[in-house]
Order: C-alpha cells, then structure tokens, then sequence
C-alpha cells in the first residue's frame, strides 16, 4: 500500500488550511496513495489563539475534510483542535486532536494527544487537555496506530499500537526548532520504528521559513524533514524543510517477516 506524507506550513486561517488540504489530498490521490497524513495543528498553526477555532469532530471544519476523503477516494489523517473542559481557573482549554477519515464511513476516527509538550520553555498544557486512549483504524488489511508530535518520546505507546496490531503508526507533528531538535526528531522516528517492529510516518509541518510563511517566534511551528521509516529503523523517505509530498509503500508481511527475525515485543520484560 502507498502512503504519503504531505509536509505544509498551516497559518491561522483554517480555511485557507483546507484549501492547501484540497491541493496535497489531490497531489496524493494522483500519486496513488490511499492514505494521505498532514501535520499536526493543520487547522490552525500554533501561536495562534486556538479555542475560538475548536469545534467537534462534527463540526463544519471535520465535515470539510471529510468532503475531500471522499472526492479523491482516500484516508485524511489531520490535526485539529476540539474543545476542552476549562480549567480550574476558568482558563478556555483545546483538545489537540488527529482526525482520520476515509472515503466511506467505516473509516472516522478521532484521537486526542496523550502526551503534552511542556518541555523545553513551551507548556502545552496551559491551554490543551490531555487525551487518555490510543486509537487505530484498518483500510485493506493494515491496521494504522495514530499518535501526536510529543507522543514520539513515548516508546510505551508505540509497542501498545503494536501489540494492538499496528503495522504502521501515524505521527503528524508541529516539531518545535532549537539546537539538537532536528536530529532528535530523526533519531526518535527511527528509534520508534526498531521498538515496534513497525512503519513510522513521522509528518511535520515545514519549515515556515523555507516555505516562505510567517510564524509566532516562540511556538512549535515546524522544522520539516518529514520521514517513513521500515520496520527495521531504515528511512525509505525524507523531506527537506520545504513543503513536499513524501510517498512510500508499507507491506504488512514485511512487518510480520521483521517480528519474526527480531521478535523485540515478545521477548520485553515488565520490571
């Protein structure tokens, strides 16, 4: 099966967001792919106020991606935001959220981040509630795990998808730039892959400035270099900081040929 990747830069207008959805969805149907990822914060980039863009899964925005599934016949995995229960202080709070959708309804699957990025000066927490539960969905015989940017740094979750029956697991990301952050990134896509015995599509948002966009100083806005990595650590694509469309073919048998040769997950200890 063919993936892509779509690595754009999002800005603060959730419909001229779609409308650069529409392009790459397009880009990737004519590619052959049937399931196309992009970037976490696709609805809107981060640094922009985010609970007055927050609607439900089925809200007008969710509804839009779901119109371009089923015109290109394809799986639109993206990150939105829903909204959250306020904090305690009454402080309005998001859900940062992937929604996958395919061309029937039998694909429709929301997944809430897990792990928040307060780390490195940057507290996603302060506006954004925390998910609780991994989420999958199957198209042809492929299970997809999903998982969100910070949830990388997370092996633990990973080997549940894979335990769960992942053959891939899906990272869109709005990756923060800063010394070392670009070679963590790679490192941990990699790393993930080699602890699951699984596909990783890592998708980040580009680098604003190679794509030519203004950012928020401050706010994880991207620093590209997208990847599809094999089940034995190997990238079989990576993008550059600019926008681009990142295509690779998964293959469940490869998955279970590499949990055979490297049988990681069965042979874990719990201490």
């Amino acid at each position: 099966m063919r993936i892509a990747a779509a690595q754009i830069t999002t800005g603060p207008d959730p419909e001229a967001n779609l409308a650069l959805m529409r392009e790459y969805t397009y880009r990737a149907s004519y590619a052959g792919a049937k399931v196309v990822v992009f970037p976490e914060a696709t609805q809107r980039a981060f640094g922009h106020p985010l609970p007055p863009i927050a609607e439900p899964v089925t809200g007008p925005w969710a509804e839009a991606v779901r119109r371009l599934a089923r015109e290109f016949r394809i799986v639109i995995v993206a990150g939105m935001f829903t909204p959250g229960v306020p904090s305690a202080d009454g402080h309005p709070r998001v859900v940062n959220t992937l929604l996958a959708v395919g061309p029937d309804a039998d694909i429709d699957v929301a997944y809430d981040k897990i792990h928040l990025y307060d780390a490195f000066g940057f507290k996603e927490s302060d506006g954004v509630q925390a998910g609780r539960s991994p989420a999958q969905f199957q198209l042809d015989g492929v299970t997809f795990g999903l998982a969100t940017c910070y949830d990388i740094r997370f092996p633990n979750l990973f080997t549940a998808h894979a335990r769960s029956g992942a053959h891939v697991t899906l990272v869109p990301a709005s990756w923060g730039a800063g010394e070392g952050k670009l070679d963590q990134w790679r490192l941990l896509a990699r790393a993930r892959a080699l602890d699951s015995t699984q596909y990783i599509l890592a998708c980040g948002q580009a680098d604003p400035a190679a794509a030519g966009v203004d950012s928020v100083q401050g706010a994880p806005t991207g620093v590209g270099h997208s990847m599809i990595v094999s089940p034995l650590g190997v990238p079989l694509a990576e993008a550059g900081d600019a926008p681009e469309l990142l295509l690779a073919e998964v293959d469940p048998a490869v998955v279970a040929h590499t949990r055979t040769m490297v049988p990681v997950l069965e042979n874990a200890r719990q201490f």
